[in-house]
C-alpha cells in the first residue's frame, strides 16, 4: 500500500503532526478490505479499532427487543468510523457495523495511536476534535428530528451525499430517517410531483 495515502490520513487527523512521528503510526496501519455484509464491529463488542474509509460504505445499526432494525449511521468515502462506545466510553459497542458494499479502509488499533503519542498535544488536540465532531453529528442528528420533518431530512441527506440513493436500500433510508419505507415512498412521490409540475 502507497505510504502517502497512510501519510494523507494521518495528516487529516492529527493536524499538525510531527513527522518524526509517522513512521511508528503508518507501521501499525493496516489497509483492510471487506465484502458486502461483512461485519466490522459487533454489537457487544469492545473494539478498539478506528478505521478511515478510502472507499465504501458502513452501516451502523441496532436490533431492539422486537427484533425490529434500525439504522443508525451510515459512514462513507473519508469519513472515520469506529465504535464510540468502546473508544471514549470504554464500553461494549451497543451497536453493530457493516459493510454495505466493498469497503476498503485504513485502520489501526486505538491503543496503539495511544501508545505511540499519548503524552503529546497533538493527540490530545486530535483527541479533542474527534470528540466535538461526535458530539456534533450527535446534536446534528437530534435537531434533524426535532428542527426537520421526515421530508426535510430527506432532503438533507441527499444534497449531503447525493449517490446515497443508489447505494442504501430504502428500508435503511427510512430507518436512518425514523419513518416507515411506505412513508419515503411517499415523500418521494410528494417531491417529483412538485418537480413534474
Amino acid at each position: 500500500m502507497p505510504d502517502s495515502e497512510k501519510i494523507a490520513f494521518y495528516i487529516n487527523l492529527f493536524k499538525g503532526i510531527d513527522p518524526a512521528d509517522l513512521p511508528g503510526l503508518i507501521g501499525a496501519t493496516q489497509k483492510r478490505q471487506l465484502e458486502p455484509g461483512d461485519i466490522y464491529i459487533r454489537e457487544g463488542e469492545k473494539s478498539q479499532r478506528l478505521a478511515y474509509i478510502i472507499n465504501g460504505m458502513i452501516r451502523c445499526y441496532h436490533i431492539n427487543e422486537k427484533g425490529i432494525e434500525s439504522t443508525v449511521l451510515l459512514r462513507w468515502e473519508e469519513q472515520i468510523v469506529a465504535s464510540y462506545d468502546s473508544i471514549l466510553m470504554q464500553q461494549p459497542s451497543r451497536f453493530t457495523y457493516h459493510a454495505l458494499e466493498q469497503t476498503s479502509l485504513l485502520e489501526i488499533n486505538y491503543d496503539v495511536i495511544q501508545q505511540l503519542l499519548g503524552n503529546k498535544p497533538v493527540f490530545e488536540q486530535a483527541r479533542y476534535h474527534f470528540v466535538l465532531d461526535m458530539l456534533a453529528q450527535s446534536l446534528e442528528r437530534i435537531e434533524s428530528f426535532v428542527l426537520q420533518t421526515p421530508e426535510e431530512r430527506y432532503l438533507q441527506l441527499i444534497h449531503d451525499k447525493p449517490d446515497l440513493l443508489q447505494r442504501v436500500s430504502d428500508k435503511h433510508l427510512a430507518t436512518m430517517l425514523g419513518i416507515t419505507p411506505v412513508s419515503l415512498s411517499r415523500i418521494r412521490k410528494r417531491i417529483a410531483s412538485r418537480y413534474s409540475r
